[in-house]
């Protein structure tokens, strides 16, 4: 017997797989079964009597099974063996041998259609308590920021791909600090449990260096320093290739027009003014990912832009750049947003977010962490 728990995870499981499905998807899928039969029932009137509706009635509750509920596999697999049973006592029993095949194929595949929606119900569970804890997990390491720090509006997304956790290595965090709002946003190296612990590490080595050091470089120091110690407690692969890339950004508190940027290996963030303009700050010194510092001496140095009242700050992870369309075009950003005006940072993550699911046609294949950060017009 399905338990309680189940039975409500994974009915509200199905209920949200239907949810992703198209508005056209969602017609076929509650109307095919009984198309079946009925598509059946014609066929066997209009046929030759050496012809069958069984292959129609056993494809009903079999179509039901992963789509409907238990109750509604149960009724269509109940219609399709009472329409056989209709049949062919409507035809009467020239060949009794083939009438009783017949009716018991039907019978035994619409059990083995309610034995089906069970697995599938019970996976629907699983997988959304799966869903539930990796959730609460992406609270519990990427809280979500306040709407005004220090003045300055702040949104934050972190979207799950479509295929596995709604958590991974892509990481955003943002905090007020003595020098100034300091932000960083990056991707670690990987995925799964591994990847989860080194993004937390450099959120908790960042979140200490940007508000003892003083300059950006040195707080990317302390997080090339805490990446390597983590390297260092592990053995394989992850000793020698764990790294991460990160963009860090302040906005002095003396000066909030200054924009400090510092790329270590990672898409560029843009800027977007009031007007509709869009610029790409792409790093002046291209420095390698965090980890990695002892590849060669390429240490990061930050670049200084002026950063207008009422523009938008927007960092974001691979996920977005890496998103392709059906025909294997990557989404581009800088096109699709210049000429853009938004009310604010929460709209313009929405945006984006709307946006890279119409180019993929679903969903990114990649997770996606996004900061936005907007200077207030009388800051």
């Amino acid at each position: 017997m399905v338990r309680g728990g189940e039975n409500r995870t994974g009915e509200a499981e199905r209920r949200a797989r239907h949810a992703r499905m198209s508005p056209l998807g969602r017609r076929l899928a509650r109307w095919l079964p009984a198309a079946l039969i009925a598509v059946g029932v014609l066929f066997d009137l209009v046929s030759p009597p050496a012809y069958t509706a069984a292959p129609f009635l056993v494809a009903a509750p079999l179509v039901a099974a992963p789509l409907f509920s238990l109750w509604a596999t149960a009724g269509m697999a109940l219609a399709a063996i009472v329409t056989e049973v209709l049949l062919s006592t409507y035809h009467g029993a020239p060949d009794y041998q083939q009438s009783v095949t017949e009716s018991s194929t039907v019978v035994v595949v619409a059990l083995l259609a309610l034995a089906t929606n069970r697995v599938v119900r019970v996976s629907d569970a699983r997988l959304a308590s799966v869903r539930d804890v990796s959730e609460a997990a992406q609270q519990a390491l990427l809280p979500a920021p306040p709407a005004r720090l220090a003045g300055f509006g702040i949104a934050a997304r972190y979207v799950g791909a479509r295929a596995g956790a709604r958590i991974g290595g892509d990481l955003y965090a943002v905090q007020d600090t003595p020098h100034g709002v300091r932000m960083i946003v990056g991707d670690v190296r990987g995925k799964g449990l591994e990847a989860v612990e080194s993004a937390v590490v450099v959120i908790g080595a960042f979140r200490e260096a940007a508000e003892q050091e003083a300059t950006l470089e040195a707080v990317a120091e302390r997080l090339e320093r805490a990446l390597r110690r983590e390297g260092g407690r592990r053995a394989g692969l992850d000793e020698q290739e764990g790294f991460a890339t990160a963009v860090l950004a302040e906005i002095p508190a003396e000066d909030p027009s200054v924009l400090r940027v510092l790329n270590h290996g990672h898409p560029p963030p843009l800027l977007l003014t009031p007007d509709g303009g869009l610029r790409e700050l792409a790093p002046s010194v291209a420095a390698l990912p965090l980890g990695l510092g002892d590849l060669g001496a390429r240490p990061g140095r930050s670049d200084a832009a002026f950063f207008p009242a009422g523009a938008l700050l927007l960092l974001f992870t691979d996920g977005v750049t890496e998103a392709r369309d059906q025909d294997g075009q990557f989404y581009d950003p800088c096109a699709r947003l210049r000429g853009s005006l938004f009310s604010g940072p929460d709209d313009l993550l929405d945006v984006v977010v709307e946006d890279v699911a119409r180019h993929t046609g679903g969903g990114p294949a990649d997770d996606m962490a996004l900061l936005a950060v907007q200077r207030p017009l009388d800051g």
